[in-house]
């Protein structure tokens, strides 16, 4: 247990970043789930539009240090990688 108020406060902080980063990783993963079953199903122009929505969604979570920066652009490289697949 913190024993001086300011290691009170730090705990009180690391709690709401706590929910506030869960919340937002969660967005994160619905947004790539969402991706991927347009790419499952087979449907190009679904999968453009899940990915324009995603991409922004991703960025946004490497920017707030939700996930690092190279993981981020690894995910929508991949992604992206996978919609131009379908087209062939």
């Amino acid at each position: 247990m913190a024993n001086t108020s300011s290691a009170r406060k730090a705990t009180r902080k690391i709690a709401r970043k706590t929910e506030i980063n869960k919340a937002r990783r969660s967005l994160l993963r619905g947004s790539v789930r969402k991706v991927e079953e347009a790419i499952a199903g087979g449907d190009r122009n679904a999968a453009l539009e899940a990915f324009k929505a995603a991409e922004p969604v991703i960025m946004r979570a490497a920017q707030r240090n939700v996930v690092h920066k190279n993981t981020a652009s690894r995910k929508v490289s991949r992604l992206a990688h996978r919609i131009a697949k379908l087209d062939k």
